[in-house]
């Protein structure tokens, strides 16, 4: 059986150490009164509720999976859930940055980052519950009416109901231009909608009494593409005027998706059939509203993975210390076994630091992108805010697709380490791998992701933004650069960051003339900016800990993040040469290639 021990003191190293969020809370109002005491305190239980309460559902939930009745069109999901739900919803976790005005809590969404990491650690199909309803949460924050708001934001904040996002259909995924859900305009201005609707994740269950669904439709005289694309709040029950339940809405679950993992979330496929609902912000404009939970859901698949790539380094770790096999090439290492520990072969060790390293640098990066938005939304300063709401927005295809891909090759390494052991179900690393699988995909594909990124975020603004966080790196180049010690971290950043302007300058002259060299070269290139962000933490991290180990810091913390950030620098970092030869390699080795693909 796997184990779970919440990161709680590399999470309170990256905040306070390394980024120092709580010098900015000065300048923001609303936090200003939330010191590191108070965030450490919230990280510890979070963490405990992710390890002792959903962590030990999560393989039951996953052999289980969730049941649905098709004559009552009910889901049941797996044996704990709902009442780990009520328990998650008793200790307010589901209002910790939520507003005050709708009875959040408005603590940093900083902790939730560090909450939701845990809880994707613990249970990746549980979270998925309430991570959803956060996202809902914020669309109807940012665009609903007040009466939408006095109506469900209360609810959503306390849990006691939840939220989906209903966007893809039978036909189309990520182009949702060719949506056909159709929205019929009502005499008391509502709407009724008709149409189905695929892979909608927490679609239905048993854990609340209601779910408020956000559903893309079309109206009748709507223009054809994306630019007719209308957002609905469409309840699972009708509310009443004094707040109370009302009738059945015709929004129902017809079947669950039989899919590779998170066996434990219900995928649903979705029917409306008449179901009431009503506008959220302006006719074909729903996108704009809807775009602000695709991010946050694209933050938090960033975040999945990098909970299971965690959890998985964690298992694989405890395992390699434990397992004998062979003997060491350089001779016997425990004298008093029959064979070594595994752990002492080098590339059984390669596995777990590839793990390592990159959940690690990808806490970092996380953490940083929700002080952003902590920035974002409530600093005092509006230059401030408009900066890091630019950084956000550039850094979040990169959380969705580098985290996902980065997790794959975690979770797949850690379950190698397992040996034939790391193929059978009771030790749980196969159940890992299955789980992350889907974060490559869903909330954009990651060829999506780096299609965004390239095309419009770096060559959409003409690399303004790209230059901004290359400002970054180069003032940490400069306040580095004569420091030998730190050669080793700094050197590769500076290196790649004078790269990345040739680099995509060129490609972006080659879109120029060809749009299809865009398409040719995004994944590559998104991976290679992946590994600049990524190097730049990892060279703060190292300056941090470097420090402290000059000043005779004896706390083996400090030489375990040194260790682990000369293997990234030396092992992880350097394929960044290969992708961006091959990104350079152009389009016509990929179309010219009818004969092959006949």
């Amino acid at each position: 059986m796997p184990t779970y021990n919440p990161p709680v003191r590399d999470m309170q190293f990256v905040l306070h150490e390394v980024l120092k969020v709580t010098d900015d809370y000065a300048a923001i109002p609303r936090h200003a009164e939330t010191d590191a005491d108070t965030m450490n305190a919230v990280i510890e239980e979070a963490g405990k509720f992710a390890a002792e309460v959903t962590f030990p559902l999560n393989i039951e939930g996953d052999t289980v999976g969730c049941k649905l009745n098709k004559e009552t069109h009910e889901v049941t999901t797996p044996p704990g859930f709902k009442d780990a739900y009520a328990k998650f919803i008793a200790g307010g976790w589901t209002a910790l940055s939520c507003d005050p005005e709708f009875g959040g809590q408005g603590l940093p969404f900083t902790l939730n980052q560090c909450l939701y990491e845990m809880l994707n650690s613990a249970n990746q199909a549980w979270t998925m519950y309430p991570g959803l309803s956060h996202g809902a949460y914020e669309a109807l924050h940012a665009h609903g009416t007040p009466e939408q708001q006095k109506t469900f934001l209360p609810k959503l904040t306390s849990g006691e109901w939840t939220g989906t996002m209903c966007l893809t259909e039978p036909h189309c995924g990520t182009d949702l231009g060719l949506l056909r859900t159709k929205a019929e305009p009502q005499a008391d201005g509502t709407y009724k909608l008709t149409g189905n609707k695929i892979f909608i994740s927490a679609g239905e269950h048993d854990m609340t009494e209601n779910i408020v669904h956000l559903v893309l439709a079309r109206l009748p005289d709507a223009p054809q593409g994306s630019k007719g694309i209308s957002l609905f709040i469409v309840p699972k029950f009708l509310v009443n005027a004094d707040g109370s339940l009302g009738k059945r809405n015709p929004i129902f679950c017809a079947g669950l998706e039989h899919k590779m993992g998170i066996h434990g979330n219900a995928t649903a496929q979705i029917v409306l059939d008449g179901a009431v609902g009503t506008l959220v912000g302006e006719p074909n404009k729903g996108l704009q509203a809807m775009f602000v939970m695709m991010n946050a859901a694209r933050l938090g698949v960033g975040t999945q993975s990098l909970g299971l790539t965690e959890v998985a380094f964690q298992n694989a770790l405890v395992y390699a210390k434990d397992r004998i096999q062979m003997r060491s090439l350089s001779g016997v290492k425990a004298k008093d076994k029959p064979a070594d520990p595994i752990i002492v072969h080098p590339d059984v060790r390669k596995m777990l630091l590839t793990a390592k390293a990159y959940a690690e640098g990808g806490r970092a990066l996380t953490l940083f992108c929700a002080h952003l938005i902590d920035r974002e939304l409530f600093h005092t300063d509006e230059k401030v805010k408009a900066e890091s709401a630019e950084l956000v927005a550039l850094l979040t295809p990169i959380v969705k697709a580098f985290l996902t891909d980065n997790g794959h090759v975690a979770t797949n390494a850690c379950m190698q380490v397992f040996g034939g052991h790391g193929y059978i179900k009771e030790w749980g690393m196969e159940q890992y791998v299955r789980d992350n699988r889907i974060n490559m995909i869903y909330e954009g594909t990651n060829t999506v992701q780096s299609l965004d990124l390239l095309g419009r975020k770096i060559l959409g603004n003409n690399g303004a933004t790209l230059k901004k966080f290359g400002k970054l790196v180069a003032q940490l180049v400069e306040e580095e650069g004569v420091n030998e010690k730190m050669a080793e971290f700094i050197n590769p950043i500076a290196f790649l960051g004078d790269q990345m302007t040739k680099f995509t300058t060129e490609l972006g002259f080659k879109g120029f003339q060809n749009p299809d060299e865009v398409g040719a070269a995004a994944v590559d290139y998104l991976r290679v900016l992946g590994h600049l962000v990524f190097g730049y933490f990892w060279a703060r991290m190292a300056q941090v800990a470097l420090r402290e180990v000059e000043a005779g810091n004896t706390d083996p913390f400090y030489q375990a993040k040194l260790q682990t950030a000369r293997f990234y620098f030396a092992r992880l970092f350097p394929e960044t040469a290969t992708l961006m030869r091959t990104a350079r390699a152009g389009v016509s080795n990929l179309l010219d290639t009818d004969a092959a693909l006949a």
